[in-house]
């Protein structure tokens, strides 16, 4: 499952163009394995997560997400930014704090920013703000770059109506701590059952651990 499916990714109305009239928005979800980049972020265990975003007409927006990580740990993200559309170019730029409950010095924050081109997207996040010691992951600096394709495979065949794939390729480098920098690799299936909401089966790599991940999660926005 990706972060505020900011996911995941990084988060989908931020990417969509501008509603016509301000709306008020929340969703729900869950997931076999809580997967951020690539990497799990519950010892691949299963997490609870939900959250309520609000869109501007103007292209601002903003709002707040939480997920379940394992035991009593809470992590909550809130953001806010700015997208829109020119033509088929698609852009949108932002802010996200990122909190941890049950975990100390491990808060961080993002600027982020990216492109999207009708079934081509790419961005990058950067850490302006991080509270972990020095030589940790989690410091000032650190950059995440991301290219994703997405495909609606209707356009296929009319049998595999709902039905999507897209492909994302990550590169996680951090600032200080090169040692744990990582490439990351991840396949997402989705298909909407309509109001029923939508499944995405997710196969993942991180060439750090070398470590493979799969999960299937459900999702659904009011």
């Amino acid at each position: 499952m990706m972060k505020k499916t900011l996911i995941s990714m990084a988060c989908a109305a931020a990417m969509a163009a501008p509603a016509a009239q301000a709306e008020l928005s929340a969703n729900i979800g869950v997931t076999s394995d809580y997967l951020w980049r690539g990497v799990t972020q519950n010892d691949h265990e299963a997490a609870v997560s939900g959250g309520v975003d609000y869109a501007h007409p103007s292209g601002f927006y903003t709002g707040v997400w939480t997920s379940t990580l394992g035991g009593s740990a809470q992590e909550v993200d809130a953001y806010l930014g700015f997208s829109g559309e020119y033509n088929d170019l698609g852009y949108d730029v932002g802010y996200i704090y990122y909190y941890y409950t049950n975990t100390d010095d491990a808060d961080f924050s993002e600027i982020y920013g990216s492109l999207s081109w009708k079934w081509l997207s790419g961005g990058i996040n950067y850490t302006v703000d991080g509270q972990a010691p020095e030589g940790s992951q989690f410091v000032q600096g650190d950059i995440y770059y991301f290219a994703s394709a997405a495909f609606d495979l209707e356009t296929v065949t009319p049998e595999l109506n709902g039905w999507g794939v897209a492909f994302t390729v990550g590169y996680y480098d951090f600032d200080v701590n090169n040692d744990v920098d990582y490439t990351q690799l991840q396949m997402d299936v989705t298909k909407s059952a309509g109001d029923f909401g939508d499944f995405t089966m997710t196969i993942a790599n991180e060439d750090y651990t070398d470590d493979t991940s799969f999960a299937v999660s459900w999702s659904k926005t009011f």
